[in-house]
């Protein structure tokens, strides 16, 4: 690695020389600036090694910086040399002020189809210069080609909304607010606006593309046309004009004296200087689709129950499974992984994983965002920690469960149980929830930490994240995190609930259920309340639960979905199986 890493980054410091420029950022990102990427677009891993979903490296002639966050901290420090990257966290060390601090009076290039207009004004306090290709991709011999997978469409039975339904509306609420047109860039949106499918990047349904809405609910689709077979064409319709990524200049060139909606914290900066170049008028605002699709509708709604049932049965033959394979010790971090996939792999309607299983035995567990490898795989040996965060794709739904497992056949430690127990009761008291509306995920990310604070304990990463319909397993603009900007929580949104506790090189715990925001079966006194609906199905392990530890309403409660995951999962189950759940499920 180091060889390898070291020659790529001699080769980079060479080609920003030849351009003039002193140093460059590397995002971890593509011209959408979102978590899912192809392949051709994964320069930070090319470049540091680093292969986590969110990151950035700043290369400068002498010195060279990788910045990530608390989910990656121990994986930043196994993927890259010391001797090449000063390995920072980003809350801690801010990037922009590390740039300050060692670039002064130089020129720093960047390519401005992986900023956005508020990631560049961060750095405002440096010499910033746009370049107008990537000098990543000149040195990157042998990099993947741009993914060309096509777009299919998606059947109003699981959207349960048409897409000229949706272009209506959209449509419409740009025309209230005086806007002629609105930039979409975000791959997502394209999918759920215009009901279709694709696969240009891995476990996440999407096609890659750009688009305009316009205030008459037309829109033209900017997207390779080998992408657009004849029946997507027909079905995205006469009002729907399609054109290649090369036409995107000329279409914002058209847009002059217009006023054009354009987000500047999640949109290239390239749209925003562009559109200022043209003479167009920009209204700075949120992507218009990325409420409405986090909105899920009744249809949407029923389609996660149906594949959360379907996927809360193969859960469970799965820890049936593994509780018979794991205290022989046979098993691996892989096998496990191959294991439960497989049981997916049956279900109706399922099209793949929503992201690579996080499979992680004692000391891996604790890498939050842990993903084994032939190289890191190792076994799963009889009494200790294991972590299992996986999610499924389906036609109707997008799952995502972490569950914490005792091998044994020994019995837990007692501090083991504590830090289960404590996670757990911060797990029940998000599922409890009744908030009143106006309430964001920034006010509630406490109640799902207050057990552990008691204990001095804390974990690293968000509460919850937006959950997407057959789409994005993290999907905004909502989530459960003290750290996020504070979006109001409202009726039809899908969020995780995944408190945690990590001890390095010992064990990680998280407890991951997805739940939906529903109107609170309340009486209004002064306004109105809402609460969780908790989708996923599938037990906790009762070996790592001290019952002494959780309240008298938090032992209610966990014995009342320990009998609905019975209720609902045992007509569906083989006999081994069933009867597995129903001692792992029995009252407490």
């Amino acid at each position: 690695m180091t060889s390898e890493h070291n020659t790529r980054l001699t080769a980079l410091r060479a080609a920003l020389k030849s351009r003039g420029l002193d140093g460059f950022l590397i995002p971890r990102a593509d011209e959408h600036l979102g978590e899912y990427v192809p392949k051709s677009a994964e320069r930070l891993e090319f470049i540091t090694g680093f292969s986590g979903s969110a990151g950035l490296a700043i290369v400068l002639p002498a010195i060279a910086a990788v910045f990530s966050d608390g989910r990656y901290t121990l994986q930043l420090e196994q993927q890259t040399d010391p001797a090449l990257w000063e390995r920072l966290h980003m809350s801690e060390t801010k990037p922009e002020a590390w740039l300050a601090q060692h670039a002064k009076g130089l020129a720093i290039g960047y390519d401005p189809w992986m900023l956005s207009a508020d990631s560049l004004a961060r750095f405002a306090a440096t010499k910033m210069v746009a370049t107008k290709t990537n000098p990543v991709d000149e040195i990157w011999a042998g990099r993947p080609a741009q993914p060309s997978a096509p777009a299919v469409p998606h059947p109003e039975i699981f959207t349960g909304e048409s897409s000229s339904a949706k272009r209506a509306r959209l449509g419409n609420a740009l025309r209230e607010a005086g806007q002629d047109a609105a930039i979409l860039s975000d791959p997502a949106s394209l999918a759920w606006l215009f009901n279709i499918r694709g696969a240009d990047v891995e476990f996440t349904p999407i096609a890659l593309g750009f688009a305009l809405l316009f205030a008459d609910s037309t829109a033209t689709l900017f997207m390779s046309g080998e992408k657009l077979p004849p029946g997507t064409r027909a079905h995205l319709g006469p009002d729907v004009a399609l054109a290649e990524r090369a036409a995107l200049p000329a279409a914002l060139a058209s847009l002059a004296g217009r006023t054009v909606r354009y987000d500047p914290a999640a949109m290239p900066v390239w749209f925003k200087t562009t559109l200022e170049a043209a003479g167009a008028k920009i209204a700075e605002g949120p992507d218009p689709v990325a409420l409405p699709r986090a909105l899920k509708n009744p249809v949407e709604q029923a389609g996660a129950r149906a594949a959360h049932r379907r996927d809360g049965a193969a859960m469970v033959r799965f820890l049936a499974w593994l509780a018979k394979a794991a205290p022989m010790g046979a098993q691996s971090e892989i096998s496990a992984a191959e294991a439960l996939l497989g049981e997916r792999a049956g279900e109706h309607n399922f099209k793949g994983e929503s992201f690579p299983a996080i499979s992680g035995a004692g000391e891996h567990g604790a890498i939050i965002h842990y993903r084994v490898t032939p190289e890191s795989n190792r076994p799963i040996r009889p009494n200790e920690v294991y972590l299992i965060d996986s999610g499924g794709q389906y036609l109707d739904g997008t799952t995502d469960i972490t569950r914490t497992i005792w091998t044994g056949p020994g019995p837990a430690p007692d501090l083991v149980r504590e830090h289960v127990t404590r996670v757990l009761a911060g797990h029940i008291a998000l599922a409890q929830m009744l908030f009143p509306e106006g309430v964001a995920g920034a006010h509630i990310d406490a109640f799902a930490r207050a057990a552990l604070w008691q204990a001095g304990l804390d974990y690293d990463h968000g509460t919850g994240h937006g959950v997407g319909s057959y789409l994005s397993v993290h999907e905004g603009p909502a989530s459960i995190s003290r750290a996020a900007k504070p979006v109001a929580l409202q009726a039809g949104m899908i969020l995780s609930n995944e408190p945690g506790f990590y001890l390095p090189g010992a064990y990680g715990i998280r407890l991951e259920n997805l739940v939906l925001v529903q109107p609170a079966d309340f009486p209004p006194q002064t306004r109105k309340f809402l609460c969780f609906e908790t989708l996923t199905l599938a037990p906790f392990d009762r070996a790592l639960i001290n019952p002494a530890l959780l309240t008298a309403p938090a032992l209610e409660w966990l014995n009342a979905y320990h009998a609905r995951v019975y209720a609902e999962l045992s007509p569906s189950l083989p006999a081994g199986a069933r009867d597995w759940l129903a001692a792992a499920t029995a009252k407490i």
